[in-house]
């Protein structure tokens, strides 16, 4: 499992990094025929509710999956981006049980 962190106007951050890994090894371990993932993290200074923005590109055989939120915080925002991912994972995963 490859994962590749990009911060854009934030700092870099250990520990969320090693919080959206574990999250992601999660789901590498579900599905199998993930190759890699990109995560990149940014702040939006014009959004003064949210801001905190988390994307994450899987890939995997066929197109990329692709999932981003916008959350309060870089926790919730990771969290959101994976329910996402999965919702697209399993959609994809039935694709492949028929061939």
């Amino acid at each position: 499992m490859t994962v590749n962190f990009q911060y854009v106007n934030v700092d870099v951050s250990e520990t969320l990094s090693a919080f959206t890994k574990e999250k992601l090894e999660k789901l590498f371990n579900k599905y199998e025929f993930l190759i890699s993932a990109s995560v990149y993290f940014k702040q939006d200074d014009k959004d003064h509710d949210k801001g905190k923005i988390c994307n994450i590109e899987l890939s995997l055989p066929g197109p990329r999956i692709f999932a981003n939120s916008n959350e309060h915080n870089f926790e919730v925002s990771v969290r959101e981006t994976i329910k996402d991912l999965e919702r697209q994972l399993k959609k994809r995963k039935q694709v492949y049980k028929t061939h």
